[in-house]
Parts: C-alpha cells; structure tokens; sequence
C-alpha cells in the first residue's frame, strides 16, 4: 500500500497514473477538509478520471435502517458534502455521489473500495468535526487494508 501524506494540493500527482479507477473522496459524515476537497479535484482533473464523492455515515440496525429510514439528513451538511461535486464539475470532470450507511461505516467505505478499485483514495474528513479517536481508528484501518494509493490530509500528533 502506497501513502501520500501531504500539506498541499500541488504536489506531484504522476504516481496516480498507474490505475484505471476513479479518485475517491471520502468522508465520515461531516465536512470535507479544503486540502482533501482540492487535492483530489486536481487529482481528477489532472489525471482525466471521474470522482467518486463519498460520505459513509454510521446508523443504528433497526427495523427502519433496514427499509432504507435510519439516515436523517442534515440540510447544513448536505450543503457542504455537495460542494466538491459542484466544484468538480464546473471543471469538466464527470462526478458520482454516494451516501454509504452502515453500522460500521468504515467497513462499508472499505467494502466500496474493492468494489470500485479507485486510483487514489482521498481521505478527507474535516478533523475538527470529527472525533480525533474515530478519525484515528479509520485512518489505522484503511492505511493497512487498501491497496490502492492513500492520501490523507496529515500525518496524527
């Protein structure tokens, strides 16, 4: 497994060529972070592949979560979860969005992962909206599970 760990969108993006997938950006159900939002933009466009905007949020097995009624949106983050969409394609670049709900979200996201063979994962939660332990545990996981290139916006304190 391959690890990007940057600071900044403009850095080299040449070893994605290597996979036919699209960029994958993920989230925990909250925000994107800015530097995840445009690396994987660029990502994109730079590399000519679609982007797969994903939110993988964690619900309670219920009667209801089994019918398709366990997620309740939130208008204020809807909001922001769409705006790498529009971003992308004002730039051309051919856009998919998903919402994922599981009890274990980061299984599902890893599930979509080995379903969608992407060429670099995008791990982008807004660390300030997201418990440091969940971010950490998540992190842990996809770094030693994935198998395509990982980029995530920071390396923990």
């Amino acid at each position: 497994m391959r690890t990007l760990l940057r600071r900044s969108s403009h850095d080299d993006l040449s070893g994605i060529s290597s996979s036919d997938g699209p960029v994958l950006l993920a989230t925990l159900d909250v925000p994107f972070a800015g530097d995840a939002i445009a690396f994987a933009i660029d990502a994109a466009v730079e590399n000519g592949r679609p982007l797969l905007v994903v939110n993988a949020a964690q619900v309670s097995l219920t009667p209801a979560t089994l019918v398709g009624y366990g997620y309740i949106e939130r208008d204020d983050l809807q909001a922001e979860l769409a705006k790498p969409a529009e971003l992308a394609r004002s730039m051309a670049v051919r856009v998919e969005r998903l919402r994922v709900c599981s009890p274990h979200p980061v299984d599902a996201l890893l599930r979509l992962v080995e379903a969608r063979k992407p060429a670099v994962l995008v791990f982008g939660p807004d660390r300030v909206r997201l418990r440091r332990r969940a971010y950490a545990r998540a992190r842990k996981r996809l770094a030693r599970q994935v198998t395509c290139l990982l980029w995530l916006s920071e390396i923990d304190s």
